[in-house]
């Protein structure tokens, strides 16, 4: 019995390993939590071309929105565990949705392989707004409390917990409208529907004249955006945004995970790469799997906390 399990044994061993070899050996699928057109979509398309020149394997695209992710990181472990289904995962939703509420996962539910960036959170409105800086945000907020409308994607989003954090940090009340995605947000702005949006520094790429930037969370100026004060700068205590990354589901063998990891940080440090990402407005980071538990300790105690402070979390 013990031999023929050892046997067993060393033959699903093998198995596995000429599988993680060949990965990838078919097309990926990249599943999209979100409207076609956000950030998270960006990404995966600007990720794709350089992912088959290093694999051979393009990208296919799966747009799957609902519950502001929720929905597709419920169904991530449903998805079949070869590595050929992969997930974009965002923080803080990851974080903040189990804590606020049944979503139908917890975020150790999860298998992260990798984060590759984050857009900065960055409150823009439209160019012809009488918000000229954020102090004149700040006066017509205290000016008119509730009154003042901004938009962002979804609720306790990364763009929500922004808005909160300013609100308390300025002394001001303003009014949020989740909406379905970055983009959706955007669109609210530029049709009037809202004063002002939190949304990030790639939607004021992407809008160029037709917005203006007011304020970043960096803890330096974007180098694209040279004129853009951060919100340090301005004495508010800020830094961050949507922190954007791959998973796939528990079961798929570590070296297929390490091996999805390893071409996304090949990906990231890519020269050409790195000048498009730069270019359209995100920030690069690069945490790949053997960090990961560190990383998601580090960032779950972090967003706990400010939720609590927010007093939003128990």
């Amino acid at each position: 019995m013990n031999k023929k399990l050892s046997v067993s044994t060393f033959l699903l061993t093998i198995a596995m390993a000429a599988s993680a070899f060949a990965y990838p050996d078919k097309p990926v699928t990249y599943v999209i939590p979100f409207s076609p057109g956000g950030e998270s979509d960006t990404t995966a398309q600007m990720q794709a071309p350089f992912f088959e020149a290093l694999t051979g394997q393009p990208m296919k695209f799966k747009y799957a929105p609902g519950g502001g992710g929720a929905k597709s990181w419920s169904m991530l472990n449903r998805f079949p565990a070869d590595g050929h289904t992969v997930v974009t995962i965002n923080l803080p939703h990851i974080i903040t949705q189990p804590l606020l509420g049944k979503v139908g996962y917890a975020t150790d539910d999860l298998n992260p392989v990798h984060f590759f960036h984050y857009t900065p959170d960055a409150i823009l409105v439209k160019k012809n707004s009488p918000l000229k800086t954020f102090a004149d945000f700040v006066a017509a907020a205290k000016a008119k409390p509730g009154a003042l409308k901004v938009s962002g994607s979804g609720k306790y989003s990364a763009n929500n917990i922004a808005q909160l954090a300013l609100d308390k940090k300025a002394g001001i009340k303003t009014n949020y409208t989740g909406y379905k995605g970055s983009s959706a947000a955007m669109v609210g702005l530029l049709g009037g529907q809202v004063d002002a949006a939190w949304s990030y520094t790639t939607s004021a790429v992407t809008y160029g004249d037709d917005v203006r930037m007011l304020a970043v969370a960096m803890e330096e100026r974007h180098p694209a955006f040279p004129d853009t004060p951060t919100f340090k700068e301005l004495g508010y205590d800020w830094v961050g945004g949507a922190y954007r990354g791959a998973a796939v589901p528990k079961a798929t063998p570590d070296a297929i995970s390490q091996k999805l990891s390893d071409r996304l940080a090949e990906i990231n440090n890519d020269p050409e790469f790195r000048r498009q990402m730069v270019e359209a407005g995100f920030a690069l980071i690069n945490i790949e799997k053997a960090d990961m538990s560190a990383y998601m300790a580090q960032m779950t105690d972090r967003y706990t906390s400010l939720l609590q402070e927010l007093g939003i979390a128990p």
